[in-house]
């Protein structure tokens, strides 16, 4: 169907336009209306139609490595989408489906050449569409990519953080337990071979200044290694939690779907009932 002038001007890209350019770009491209649910495209159509949307709603999804289903954009009105694949003239990486009665303006890289002839800086507004659906696909990366905690602490930790798990670390080993016992039995049993000639004899008062001094030092560095670990553990929860979300939100759009299914059988159903014979 062809476009009214009047729906043009309601878009902000075309917004600019004066009444002869409007008039001419409105003999270029096409008005659709997809119902609701209706599949406007899918991924691997060829990408040679991209759309703005004057009224409605359509959510833009594509599908990742693990075939689940991932929103891409929800373009508001005015907006593009499809608009990269047309430009390119690859096929299309998402697919669309209008979610209610969806208005949409149909258009080919011929009549962007066409706009762009009669409105060159149109082009820098195509260009602020794009880069806002690039920062959308990079935030989206962002949000889904698998982050090790392990990696995020090791990244954010200083010089005095690795030492106190390097203490913490080598303190909770056998290896400093006998190294300790060893120590202490050398120590005593030299100070009670020397007699009145020990530089720290029985109860060996030194030896009891150096504990109290390790013990002083050891604890807050054990104490440190101890929250570093406990601020592992958050963020393993926090990243767990948000796999868990993802995989409840999968749960229910497949819910969704079987639904949608139903109801779609039961419309078939009733259509049968109605064309055939009681």
């Amino acid at each position: 169907m062809a476009c009214n002038p009047t729906v043009l001007r309601q878009v902000p890209l075309f917004a600019l336009l004066d009444d002869e350019e409007t008039a001419v770009l409105a003999s270029q491209v096409e008005l659709r209306t997809f119902a609701p649910r209706q599949r406007i495209y899918k991924m691997g159509d060829p990408g040679d139609r991209a759309y703005v949307l004057v009224s409605g709603s359509v959510r833009v999804t594509t599908v990742d490595e693990d075939n689940q289903e991932v929103v891409v954009d929800q373009p508001s009105q005015g907006e593009f989408f499809g608009f990269a694949s047309m430009l390119e003239q690859t096929p299309h990486q998402t697919t669309a489906i209008a979610h209610e009665e969806t208005v949409c303006i149909e258009v080919d890289r011929h009549d962007i050449s066409v706009l762009l002839q009669h409105k060159p800086m149109a082009g820098m507004d195509m260009l602020t569409a794009l880069g806002r659906q690039f920062h959308a696909s990079q935030q989206l990366v962002r949000v889904r990519a698998s982050r090790n905690p392990n990696q995020i602490i090791e990244e954010e930790e200083t010089h005095g953080e690795r030492v106190a798990d390097t203490v913490a670390s080598f303190g909770g080993s056998w290896t400093f337990i006998i190294t300790f016992l060893s120590v202490l039995v050398v120590y005593s049993s030299t100070n009670v071979l020397l007699g009145h000639r020990a530089w720290d004899p029985y109860p060996f008062i030194l030896l009891n200044l150096f504990l109290s001094m390790l013990a002083a030092i050891q604890a807050p560095v054990i104490m440190m290694s101890q929250n570093r670990q406990d601020k592992k553990d958050r963020l393993r929860s926090e990243l767990d939690y948000e796999v868990n979300r993802r995989a409840e939100v999968e749960i229910q759009g497949l819910a969704s779907k079987m639904n949608m299914l139903g109801d779609k059988i039961g419309d078939v159903e009733d259509l049968l009932r109605k064309k055939l014979p009681a």
